[in-house]
C-alpha cells in the first residue's frame, strides 16, 4: 500500500472542496483532494448560478475571481410575479447597496480547477473506495484505490465536501447524528437554452398552474424552471411543451417577449430540506451538501457551502497559525446558526411560491395573505432582500 501525507485531506472536487483547497493553499497549508469522478464529469453538472456577495468576496480572496468579475452579471434586484402582478425587490435600496452576481456553478468550478492546476496542488480524480478512518483520534487517515493500487493518506484533518450522497457523512455512526428532513411533493423541471433572458433580472413566478423561475447564465444563455409533480418523467416534456407551459405561468407582457429555442440540457431536480447535526465527527468536518440541502427557491445551496468553507478555513488558519485547537469544536455550531436561517428562508420562499397538491383552501388563503403582507410592506421587502443577498458570515474569534 502506497502512503501519502498532507495536512488537510479533502474528499470531493466540487466547488466547496476546490474553494477550501485554494484558500488553504494560498495560506501555505498543504491539501490533497480525492474525487471519485473525472474532471469532465464534475464540470458536466448543471447547477446554481446566483452568488451572494459573501461568496463573491470569498472567491476574490481565493484569487479566482478574474473571469467572474469580467463575465458575471451583477444584479441589484429581482422580480416576483404573483398571479400576474409584478413586484420588484430592489436589493440595492433595501440592503444598503448589496447585490448578487449571476455566474454559473460550472464556471466557478472550472476557475477553481484551473487555479489549482496552475499552482501544482494535488487532486486525484477517479479515486475509488475512499474511506475515512480514526476520525476521533489525532491521526486520522483515508484509504482509497487509485490507478489500480491501494493507497493510504495520512492527515491532520478531513473535510467531507463530497455531497449529499458522499461517503463522508455515511462514515459517521448513525447514532452520532440527528437528521432533520422535509421532502417536497414536487420537483423543478429545468432547461438550459442559448436564448436571451426574458427579463434583465430573475423572475420568480407564483401561478395557479404552479411555480416558474426565469433565470440566466449570461446575456445569451438562459435557465428556466417549472414546478412539476415529484413523479414526473423528463422524457414526457418536449421543448415545445416546456415553452408553452412557461408562457402560461408568466405575466402576459413577459410571455409575449419570451424567446424560445432548443434546449441544451433538460432535467428534473427533486426538492428537499435536509440538515444533519452535528457537522463534525472528531477531526472530520462536513461541508456543503454533505451536511445540508435546501430547496433551490432561495438560491442558497452553493452559497451555504461557501459559508461553511469560510468558517472551516478561518478556523484551520487559527489552528495552524495560533494553535487555537479550541475552535475546532465550534465549527458545527457556527455553521448551523447561519444554515438554519437559510433553511428557513428557502422553506418560506418555497411555501409561498409553489402550489402544494394537498393544500386546502384555508391554507392557500393564509399563504397568499402572508406573501401579500411581505411584498406590500417595506419592512417585509427588506426582510426578503436581506435574506436573498445573504446574511453576514460569522467572525471566528
Amino acid at each position: 500500500m502506497k502512503t501519502l501525507k498532507t495536512q488537510v485531506a479533502i474528499i470531493g472536487a466540487g466547488p466547496s472542496g476546490l474553494l477550501l483547497g485554494q484558500l488553504l493553499h494560498k495560506a501555505g497549508i498543504d491539501t490533497l483532494i480525492l474525487e471519485r469522478q473525472t474532471p469532465d464529469y464534475v464540470l458536466g453538472r448543471i447547477r446554481a448560478g446566483v452568488l451572494e456577495q459573501g461568496m463573491v468576496d470569498l472567491l476574490r480572496q481565493a484569487g479566482v475571481s478574474q473571469r467572474m468579475d469580467a463575465e458575471g452579471l451583477v444584479h441589484g434586484g429581482f422580480e416576483l410575479a404573483l398571479d400576474g402582478r409584478r413586484v420588484a425587490i430592489d436589493l440595492h435600496a433595501l440592503t444598503g447597496g448589496k447585490s448578487v452576481t449571476i455566474y454559473g456553478q460550472t464556471e466557478v468550478t472550472r476557475d477553481l480547477m484551473q487555479a489549482r492546476q496552475a499552482v501544482g496542488a494535488r487532486t486525484l480524480y477517479q479515486a475509488d473506495n475512499v474511506r475515512p478512518h480514526d476520525m476521533q483520534s489525532d491521526q486520522p487517515y483515508l484509504t482509497f484505490d487509485y490507478q489500480g493500487e491501494p493507497h493510504r493518506l495520512d492527515c491532520d484533518y478531513i473535510a467531507g465536501c463530497d455531497g449529499f450522497h458522499g461517503v463522508a457523512r455515511q462514515s459517521i455512526p448513525a447514532d452520532k447524528l440527528k437528521v432533520f428532513e422535509r421532502v417536497y411533493p414536487f420537483g423543478w423541471l429545468g432547461i438550459l437554452a442559448d436564448t436571451p433572458p426574458v427579463h434583465d433580472e430573475l423572475v420568480y413566478a407564483r401561478h395557479e398552474r404552479g411555480f416558474a423561475l426565469c433565470s440566466m447564465r449570461s446575456a445569451t444563455r438562459t435557465r428556466y424552471y417549472l414546478q412539476v409533480p415529484a413523479e414526473e418523467n423528463v422524457a414526457d416534456w418536449s421543448d415545445q411543451r416546456f415553452w408553452d407551459e412557461l408562457k402560461k405561468r408568466l405575466p402576459e407582457e413577459l410571455a409575449e417577449r419570451l424567446v424560445t429555442g432548443p434546449s441544451i440540457e433538460k432535467s428534473i431536480a427533486p426538492l428537499r430540506s435536509f440538515v444533519v447535526e452535528p457537522m463534525q465527527y472528531g477531526r472530520m468536518f462536513l461541508v456543503g451538501d454533505a451536511a445540508h440541502i435546501v430547496p433551490p427557491t432561495g438560491a442558497k445551496g452553493l452559497n451555504l457551502a461557501a459559508s461553511d468553507v469560510s468558517t472551516l478555513f478561518n478556523i484551520l488558519l487559527k489552528v495552524y497559525r495560533e494553535q487555537r485547537t479550541d475552535l475546532l469544536q465550534k465549527y458545527s455550531e457556527i455553521c448551523l446558526r447561519r444554515i438554519w436561517k437559510a433553511e428557513r428562508f428557502s422553506w418560506w420562499m418555497t411555501a409561498m411560491l409553489h402550489r402544494f397538491p394537498d393544500s386546502d383552501d384555508f391554507s392557500q388563503r393564509i399563504a397568499e395573505s402572508e406573501l401579500a403582507y411581505f411584498v406590500d410592506s417595506e419592512a417585509g421587502r427588506k426582510t426578503i432582500a436581506e435574506n436573498y443577498v445573504g446574511l453576514p458570515y460569522e467572525a471566528i474569534e
